[in-house]
């Protein structure tokens, strides 16, 4: 099992910045993918970023390549998405996921991932 716990949303002006963690706990996180989704209001939960567990492959949506970075601190037990000139559009709930898988992989489906946290709402005013 692991448990998953993310943080650092909130509200920012076009063309801000923030960064979202995520902290995990309850299984060697080194061992998992993660992932950031998000989810608008009326619309389907989408990916975003992805990162292997070894962190040296990476996967972005082409909708954020360039702007975002998905990072992590298998240290820490903790991932981190940074979000770079924020746009309207970004406006959503934002999770994280992780799924049990080899090394180098990178997923970018949702129904692939194993375990997701509870979200953190990040919304862009224009």
């Amino acid at each position: 099992q692991v448990q998953l716990v993310e943080s650092g949303g909130g509200l920012v002006q076009a063309g801000g910045s923030l960064r979202l963690s995520c902290a995990a706990s309850g299984h060697t996180f080194s061992s998992y993918a993660m992932g950031w989704f998000r989810q608008a209001p009326g619309k389907e939960r989408e990916f975003v970023a992805a990162i292997s567990w070894s962190g040296g492959n990476t996967y972005y949506a082409d909708s954020v390549k360039g702007r975002f970075t998905i990072s992590r601190d298998n240290a820490k037990n903790t991932v981190y998405l940074q979000m770079n000139s924020l746009k309207p559009e970004d406006t959503a709930i934002y999770y994280c996921a992780a799924a049990y898988v080899p090394p180098t992989t990178v997923l970018a489906g949702t129904g692939l991932y194993n375990y997701w946290g509870q979200g953190t709402q990040v919304t862009v005013s224009s």
